[in-house]
């Protein structure tokens, strides 16, 4: 193939000065570049700031890209620093061998026996959603489901990171949770920021975000103090952790490879902020998929019928594992709405793609979504069939798998994927055994806005229940 340059690839007129920075809305700014597709094709440029930024929307130009991290990628510069200034310097934005020794570290938190153990406190959280869920049902009541499946994922990723029970499904003006709310929001206005003007003056938001991301890191210290003293007073706990912070915490003290402190509240700072946002989204799309398709939502009450019996919601761990169709639904959900439709990378060096010469340092953005329903695959790729994922799936489906990527690829796969899904089969196997969707929508009809923060959330979703008989 011949090799092309940066200035022989198509792209959206740039403007003087900003370049193509006034023709994206930051909110829906994966959409827009999905319809550049249609019109430049999978590989095209655009301008922002003078910048030049290389526009990926094929699978197999996505999966180069992903695979070849950390070594010929990195995550975006202006990103990663932007997470380092709020605290969140973790195995999430760490690159290289920094990255490869926290990760190291980090996946022995999420091994199987460490949910195990932490399995009783997730059917506890379960328990609690489960009644605010009957409630509401007795009331006919419709609700934000987003705002539901949040204050669900926090109390099950507080458990899991502190062994605290914070119970923000019942007590929903915790004070950690409402200073944690505003992370993602500053984060996002950071990032889409041309200029770093809070490094030399700070506007009164700046101000009033370092007031809260104070208190997040003070909790968060506050956690890893007690739990050193729980593992001084409890040596077994390095055997056996309880949580995330002990579980780091015992490798960081075993010798060899070690946290520092602020690397071990980065790591818990970014599993807060990612558990909560990723799994609650996830959940959200698929529930309002699942009701836009009774047959698939029929199949699911089946199983959880055939898997659970009389019991209302999985109480042993392993039976939690099981609910493949469950799994095949979330996994074809996250293929439509991925969490993160778009991924902005950096080139760590000279390197090809696909004939195309990218010089050291071009931005690439990865089109998650876009290069996993492209028509090319097979005809039905923008369609919601969750068979797709069986044990033998024919050679479109295959194809399909292949693109989606879900959980990212290569190395840098999503550390907490076990977690998610097991929260995820949780709450969908309780729903399904114990109501029917009665509604699920948004007001006035139509479907929901997607809106990209910094993941891509559904606006308005609501949801009412109704009691099976």
């Amino acid at each position: 193939m011949s090799s092309r340059t940066l200035a022989d690839l198509p792209g959206p007129k740039p403007r003087p000065l900003v370049g193509n920075l006034l023709q994206l809305d930051f909110e829906r700014v994966h959409q827009q570049l999905e319809r550049w597709v249609d019109e430049f094709g999978p590989m095209y440029r655009i301008k922002l700031a003078g910048k030049t930024i290389v526009a990926l929307g094929r699978h197999d130009l996505v999966s180069a890209v992903l695979r070849d991290r950390p070594d010929g990628w990195r995550r975006l510069k202006k990103i990663a620093l932007a997470i380092r200034e709020v605290g969140g310097h973790g195995v999430f934005s760490a690159e290289g061998e920094d990255w490869k020794r926290q990760r190291r570290i980090v996946m022995g938190a999420f091994d199987p026996g460490h949910l195990k153990r932490f399995f009783p406190s997730l059917v506890r959280v379960t328990e609690r959603l489960l009644a605010q869920w009957r409630a509401q049902a007795a009331r006919g009541e419709a609700f934000d489901l987003q705002t539901q499946m949040m204050r669900y994922s926090v109390d099950v990723t507080s458990g899991l990171a502190f062994g605290a029970d914070v119970n923000t499904l019942e007590t929903p003006e915790d004070p950690l949770q409402a200073h944690l709310d505003k992370v993602f929001p500053m984060l996002r206005r950071r990032i889409n920021m041309p200029i770093p003007y809070w490094h030399w003056f700070k506007l009164p938001i700046d101000r009033a975000f370092d007031g809260h991301l104070a208190k997040v890191h003070e909790a968060v210290r506050d956690f890893i103090h007690a739990a050193q003293e729980r593992m001084r007073a409890d040596p077994g706990l390095r055997e056996r952790p309880n949580n995330l912070i002990e579980a780091m915490l015992a490798a960081h003290d075993a010798g060899g490879d070690k946290l520092s402190e602020e690397e071990l509240l980065g790591n818990v700072l970014t599993v807060l902020l990612a558990g909560e946002d990723t799994t609650a989204n996830t959940l959200c799309w698929t529930i309002h998929l699942l009701h836009k398709h009774p047959h698939e939502w029929r199949a699911l009450v089946t199983e959880a019928d055939a898997m659970l019996a009389d019991a209302e919601l999985p109480r042993r761990f392993d039976d939690a594992r099981g609910f493949d169709h469950i799994e095949a639904c979330v996994t074809e959900a996250m293929r439509l709405y991925p969490v993160a439709p778009v991924i902005f990378h950096q080139a760590n060096h000279d390197v090809v793609l696909d004939g195309l010469q990218v010089p050291a340092g071009t931005g690439a953005v990865c089109l998650m979504r876009r290069a996993g329903v492209d028509p090319q695959l097979t005809g039905d790729a923008a369609a919601f069939r969750p068979a797709r994922w069986a044990d033998a799936p024919d050679e479109a489906d295959r194809l399909v798998q292949k693109a989606a990527m879900p959980w990212g690829a290569g190395g840098r796969l999503c550390p907490g994927r076990y977690l998610a899904l097991l929260e995820m089969k949780m709450v969908l196997a309780t729903l399904a055994r114990n109501f029917e969707l009665a509604e699920v929508g948004v007001e006035g009809g139509g479907e929901p806005v997607e809106r990209l923060g910094f993941t891509m959330f559904p606006v308005g979703l609501r949801m009412r229940l109704v009691p099976r008989r």
